[in-house]
């Protein structure tokens, strides 16, 4: 999957928004303010981090050779993909939902209504 449809793929989900929190290579995509993917847009094959599942998390790095513990982020809730490493886009598009349906599935009902869709 290249960065293009990475970005789209974060893009199509209800409430989120792309910034540049931590300097202007590292994009992060965030719904109700929270942080569910962020890549590096000069280096993205380098990997896209993803929050996880705990267990999940796990059974992903021993499954794949092309996922490792989050860079920088929290090893047990967050994995980092290589993006570019020979995953099928739908496993990594269906990561980036379970990633994002981990941040609002925390959310208010309140914050859950603003975004409005199906979280």
């Amino acid at each position: 999957m290249n960065i293009e449809d990475f970005r789209a793929h974060c893009l199509s989900k209800p409430g989120v928004t792309e910034e540049l929190p931590f300097g202007p290579d590292t994009l992060v995509f965030k719904v109700a303010g929270k942080m569910f993917a962020l890549c590096s847009i000069s280096d993205y094959g380098s990997g896209v981090a993803l929050k996880c599942d705990p267990e999940q998390a796990v059974e992903f790095r021993e499954k794949y050779p092309q996922v490792k513990p989050g860079y920088h982020l929290s090893k047990v809730h967050w994995n980092t993909v290589l993006p570019e490493a020979g995953l099928p886009d739908p496993f990594l598009q269906q990561w980036i939902d379970d990633s994002y349906r981990l941040v609002t599935a925390k959310l208010t009902r309140k914050q859950r209504q603003a975004i409005g869709g199906s979280c």
